[in-house]
């Protein structure tokens, strides 16, 4: 049972790490620095990919306590709290993701805006060019 609720309490803390990671570089998004944006993914897929070991190894522990017989009120209670506060995380995460993706798409998007004004732009210049020559 311990085991469980350690390897639960460590998934907890990297899904901790996830959200606040999230947190420093949406204050960086918000202000329209996306300098760190390569190494915000990477730093996320790394603590992904250790969730993903926690979740397989709690997966086999969750056997063993499914499977035991003897298993105390408080034991519940903590694992009961040690997945509300998952459950808490990951909805919070999926808030956070979605607000990074607008902030993504919305500098995207001015950055198109930008492209197309410098094409017109340049075709305006084109154009006064070649009458000069005429």
């Amino acid at each position: 049972m311990e085991n469980l609720i350690e390897l639960l309490e460590e998934r907890n803390r990297h899904l901790r790490k996830f959200k606040k990671v999230n947190d420093v570089e949406m204050d960086n998004f918000c202000h329209g620095n996306f300098d760190n944006l390569e190494n915000f993914y990477k730093t996320r897929e790394g603590l992904l990919d250790v969730i993903r070991s926690l979740d397989e190894l709690i997966s086999g522990s969750n056997q063993e306590f499914i499977e035991s017989n003897e298993i105390n009120m408080d034991t519940k209670k903590v694992v009961g709290r040690a997945l509300s506060e998952k459950t808490r995380l990951v909805t919070s995460i999926l808030s956070q993701d979605l607000q990074i993706l607008s902030f993504i798409e919305q500098a995207k998007s001015e950055m198109i805006k930008d492209l197309s004004a410098v094409k017109i732009a340049r075709r305006a210049v084109g154009a006064y060019k070649s009458r000069g020559r005429s």
